[in-house]
């Protein structure tokens, strides 16, 4: 019976580790988005995060707005990366992310996650 309860233990945790590992580490997709970079502030109450926002246009206009828009919401974790996003605000600018399955307080609010940044050329 102990040898029985200690497999099962082994296994249940192996369980419970992979989906931990599933739904907050693995990265479920990747890629880029260009876009006005419209809002980013550092926030929260216990853990403060970066936190941004852009809109993502399929229309522009010369007046520099965007029409027919939809918004990008994103966090930031990397100070340097949050350093160069927070000079260019106003900017159209285009950002490399990562989607997790799901969210950690101290990762920000969003699942996207941003780890670098360039002007839109």
């Amino acid at each position: 019976m102990k040898k029985f309860l200690s497999r099962l233990l082994i296994v249940t945790v192996l369980l419970l580790g992979s989906l931990v590992y599933w739904k907050y580490f693995y990265t479920y997709s990747e890629g880029y988005r260009a876009g006005l970079l419209q809002k980013f502030s550092s926030r929260g109450t216990i853990f403060k995060t970066y936190e941004g926002e852009i809109i993502l246009s399929s229309v522009q206009t010369t007046a520099n707005m965007a029409i027919a828009s939809e918004k990008f919401f994103f966090s930031v974790t990397k100070e340097d990366v949050a350093r160069n996003i927070e000079k260019l605000q106003g900017e159209h600018v285009v950002v490399h992310y990562t989607e997790k399955n799901g969210r950690l307080p101290w990762n920000g609010d969003s699942p996207y996650l941003v780890d670098s940044v360039s002007v839109k050329r």
